[in-house]
């Protein structure tokens, strides 16, 4: 680890211009590294932080495709969605680029020629699948077949998305081209190869010894695993039609290989900023006083922790990152969240549905951060971190402090008098959590100083109400002078110390106490007088509003409605059965009908005893459909009936007929009903 570093590169994962931005991308990536950026920033530190959006590679073709258009049409869509989603939740990059410039297409290239340029690629040909009627190569994500690990029918050609295995699109049983559907055939190419054998030893020092006790078990456990199984030589380029052209001469047709090119994208990003803002970007990536630190999501440890480092190794003039704390995956409501199933909460439809509300998802987000395992979003989970502790914890604090202040001494901080030990400990206890508070974040533990955030909250609402200033203020005014006093310095250094967590709440609680620019956490834990007497307070606001039933019932049936339209876009119909004649289908009577009453046979918890009117006449019929419908429910219901159906007894009771159903997508039972007005009961279907 370095210490006291000179200045910090902070790098968030590119994310795919294939899509909005969602909660498990936040939860996993931008939310702790803006929390992390923001900590340093308020320590006087020199951060960069900087992000991009990764507009190469398959996924955005593959995107393409499917919408029918330009993969560039793609990029510029999502890229202008994305930015403005980051922009409003108040992710605070100081370079947020796109790997489609020109500034990136030059550095990837010339950090490509560099490599090739020094002998440290392989140049070799292999034996790649080919789909002969789109006559193209297929990247690993153009095929689907079955794992070779798990017999998943239908993981991808480099990853087994049940079982988590990496795979070689040729190791596939019975792969399949997505693009045509055709079974593909191997054709001969050459690539170029970055051998990882030629780095294991450098990285099994580096990272297996020099990072064992630094690093989180998560990321440590699955670089030593893959180090352990033997590193291979890895593609660097890929037969495509978007992406970086390979520099070289020989390689016409061919891309930087989005792993290749992607993490590049920070170096260029940064280059970005340094022209805009006149600086110079090398000490960034160059200087051994710099400490770099990568965030991203579990499933882009091996690039960050082993490819991109070997990169770097090779190139020769770069550091190397500091940390690399991945977080696990979020799950939604129990599933795995799912871009292409649209399981998802995504970012822009959040900040539309809940305005002023930025603050509650990265709450809920942090406190449930999945730091070192999966870890689930529920949308009564999010109802109660804000009405349970936002609301009533932090805002009630806030709002009790700035009220009673208001109301008893016109919003003026009060003189206090002689400080009792409880007024002592307390203002003992508000300096601690600074250096408590930067011991997590510094440790990349952002779920436990976020917590310890809120104890600083409920520091505050525990001298209150102890010290029942409202009850105080009758008998002993001077008194109460000082427990205002105290109570508002804790508020004073909540406004700060927030800030990191919740950026919008720690302006608007400036602005109620009328802090002009954040308290430094130094002055938090060396002073009590961190708002001074005589100073004026604002009007009370509340912080934060409470979350109503309704609300959360509305998002919850959003998913319910996609839960529904995923099963019925995937429900196969069943297999036609064997061939009959005309005449077979003739035999049967089929008939609209109408029930006219209902009642549950007794003692058996499937079967209704129904009237129904034929239109020949009413009789009874005994139907299965009890745990689907009450009784009162289905009287006056319109039907289709199999009248000519031999009759059956059913516990002593004769039914002369059948009513005909099927299953809707979530498999509840449907009446097979006539939908049209005017239609007698009686009338024979054929």
């Amino acid at each position: 680890m370095i210490q006291n570093p000179k200045r910090y590169t902070i790098t968030a994962a590119l994310p795919y211009t294939n899509g909005p931005i969602h909660i498990g991308h936040l939860a996993g990536v931008y939310v702790p590294s803006d929390i992390y950026s923001r900590y340093l920033r308020l320590q006087g530190r020199d951060v960069l932080f900087v992000c991009g959006s990764d507009e190469h590679g398959v996924a955005i073709s593959m995107k393409a495709k499917k919408e029918g258009i330009t993969p560039q049409e793609v990029i510029d869509k999502y890229d202008g969605i994305i930015r403005k989603s980051f922009s409003d939740f108040g992710i605070s990059f100081d370079n947020y680029s796109r790997t489609s410039a020109k500034i990136h297409h030059d550095t990837a290239s010339e950090f490509f020629r560099k490599l090739y340029e020094q002998g440290d690629f392989i140049e070799e040909i292999t034996e790649q699948l080919y789909d002969a009627k789109a006559d193209q190569f297929l990247a690993d994500r153009f095929v689907v077949g079955t794992c070779p690990k798990c017999g998943n029918e239908e993981a991808y050609g480099d990853q087994c998305e049940k079982c988590g295995s990496t795979l070689n699109a040729t190791d596939l049983i019975n792969p399949k081209s997505t693009i045509t559907g055709e079974t593909p055939i191997l054709k001969s190419t050459k690539h170029w190869f970055l051998p990882l054998d030629r780095y294991e030893d450098f990285l099994k020092e580096w990272i297996l010894v020099g990072h064992k006790n630094d690093w989180k078990p998560n990321v440590y456990g699955q670089v030593k695993s893959w180090i352990d199984g033997g590193l291979e030589p890895r593609a660097v380029t890929r037969d495509l039609d978007w992406g970086i052209d390979v520099p070289v001469e020989g390689a016409e047709g061919k891309k930087l290989y989005v792993w290749f090119d992607a993490p590049i994208g920070y170096i260029s990003s940064t280059k970005e900023w340094a022209l805009r803002e006149g600086k110079d970007w090398e000490p960034y990536w160059k200087d051994q006083d710099t400490k770099l630190v990568h965030f991203i999501g579990k499933d882009n440890i091996v690039f960050h922790c082993i490819i991109f480092p070997a990169m770097l190794k090779a190139e020769g003039s770069y550091i190397l990152p500091d940390n690399v704390p991945a977080n696990e995956f979020l799950n939604l409501e129990g599933n795995k969240l799912s871009t292409s199933k649209n399981w998802a909460v995504w970012l822009h439809e959040y900040l539309e549905e809940f305005p002023n509300q930025q603050d509650v998802l990265r709450y809920a987000l942090t406190s449930n951060a999945p730091e070192t395992k999966d870890n689930d979003f529920t949308w009564k989970d999010f109802q109660a971190r804000n009405n349970n502790e936002l609301v009533a914890i932090y805002g009630n604090f806030i709002n009790r402090v700035v009220v009673l202040t208001n109301k008893y001494y016109n919003g003026i901080i009060p003189q206090p008098n002689e400080l009792s030990e409880v007024d002592e400990a307390t203002l003992t206890e508000l300096k601690a959590y600074p250096a408590v508070i930067s011991s997590s974040l510094e440790r990349y533990r952002f779920r436990e100083a976020l917590s310890e955030l809120m104890n600083v909250a409920r520091l505050g609402n525990k001298y209150l109400a102890d010290e029942e200033p409202w009850k105080v203020i009758k008998d002993n005014p001077e008194r109460v002078q000082t427990q205002m006093y105290v109570a508002l310095q804790i508020a004073a250094a909540l406004s700060s110390l927030c800030e990191p967590f919740l950026p919008f709440t720690a302006k608007k609680l400036s602005r109620i106490l009328k802090i002009e620019s954040p308290l430094n956490w130094n002055t938090i834990a060396q002073n009590s007088d961190l708002i001074p007497v005589g100073h004026q307070i604002g009007e009370a606001e509340l912080l934060f509003a409470k979350i109503e039933d309704e609300e959360i019932q509305k998002q919850i049936d959003k998913l319910e409605a996609t839960k529904t339209a995923n099963t019925a876009e995937n429900k196969k119909a069943e297999p036609q059965k064997e061939a009959i004649q005309f005449e077979d289908f003739a035999k049967m009577d089929i008939r609209t009908g109408t029930i006219l009453e209902a009642e549950k046979m007794p003692k058996a918890n499937k079967l209704l005893i129904l009237k129904v009117d034929t239109g020949i006449d009413v009789r009874t019929i005994v139907s299965g459909i009890a745990e689907s419908f009450k009784p009162e429910d289905i009287v006056g219901k319109r039907v289709t009936v199999l009248v000519n159906l031999a009759p059956r007894n059913l516990r002593g009771v004769e039914s002369q007929g059948m009513i005909l159903m099927t299953t809707n997508a979530e498999g509840k039972l449907v009446f097979v009903n006539p939908d049209t007005d005017g239609v007698a009961n009686g009338e024979t279907i054929n």
